[in-house]
């Protein structure tokens, strides 16, 4: 892991879309800098630095007014570049951390402090070694008030999934849909799946992400524009209007030579949401909720 790799754009597009004034970015990472911020001996990558001046630079280029940064496997469970992040951000930035499951209540409450309002919990295999579903949910019985859960997995282990996902006593948000196979289109068994996970329990959220990812040549999609994405996601927008939220997964590791342009990744809003009311939900009333509910 000698090589760091570079996980961005380098002149990402200007959008076609112009988000509505107050939009969030509410799913995104910060690498480091490495020095002073350094990375987990356990991470399974080594990126090169995207630190809080690049995120905010792409911020307002691409039209976006706030963000949650979400804690980055690379930095392990130690959140000081997520919260350095936040700090620096003018209060325009909150955050999801990592924990190790043994935190006491003065380390959350810091977290708190600091413009964390969730937890993550990681159970892809490629970048996690351990998931102890106890021990998760042991400390999220412990959470401060208001917050909630983001969870990352796949989509052939949902089924497995599910009876930790009724067990956990707050808000739950999916990441990324739980990645279904987005070729099988919006009544394919994946998507079928995660519908059924949604009717399940009335609070648990989920980010209709990364088509970079899940409409990847390279996983049988079809790659940019995407359309494989947009036909079997919006659909589940429009039948889930208040429990999506939405972000650019910036910066884009382990992409290989595939970094997707990020404003191709904006203009995907519309081809999913499709009206203004469905654009503020997404954007906006939704992950204010979560991350700014004082504000409303």
């Amino acid at each position: 892991m000698s090589d760091r790799i570079t996980s961005w754009h380098a002149s990402p597009s200007k959008p076609n879309f112009t988000p509505p004034p107050g939009a969030v970015d509410a799913h995104c990472h910060v690498f480091g800098p490495m020095d002073p911020f350094g990375f987990s001996p356990k991470a399974k990558y080594l990126p090169a630095d995207a630190g809080p001046d690049m995120l905010f630079a792409l911020r307002d280029h691409l039209g976006f007014s706030r963000n949650v940064i979400v804690q980055a496997s690379c930095h392990g469970t130690d959140n000081a570049a997520t919260l350095d992040a936040i700090a620096k951000s003018n209060g325009k930035a909150r955050g999801v951390a990592v924990v190790d499951p043994d935190i006491d209540q003065a380390g959350l409450a810091a977290l708190h402090e600091g413009g964390m309002r969730g937890i993550r919990f990681n159970f892809l295999k490629r970048l996690v070694d351990n998931a102890p579903k106890d021990k998760f949910l042991e400390v999220s019985q412990r959470l401060p008030e208001g917050w909630h859960v983001v969870i990352y997995f796949e989509a052939d282990i949902l089924a497995e999934m599910r009876p930790f996902i009724a067990a956990i006593p707050v808000p739950v948000v999916i990441d990324h849909m739980g990645r279904p196979d987005v070729t099988q289109g919006p009544d394919g068994p994946d998507m079928k799946a995660f519908r059924s996970l949604l009717e399940s329990r009335p609070d648990i959220y989920f980010k209709p992400t990364c088509p970079d990812r899940l409409d990847a040549i390279k996983v049988g999609g079809g790659g940019d524009p995407w359309d494989a994405f947009a036909t079997a996601v919006a659909p589940l927008v429009a039948d889930y209007p208040d429990r999506c939220i939405w972000g650019t997964d910036w910066p884009h590791p382990n992409m290989d030579d595939e970094i997707p342009d990020d404003g191709h990744i904006v203009d995907m809003i519309p081809r999913i949401a499709p009206t203004q009311e469905l654009q503020r939900k997404l954007l906006i009333d939704n992950p204010m909720r979560l991350y700014w509910p004082e504000e409303l």
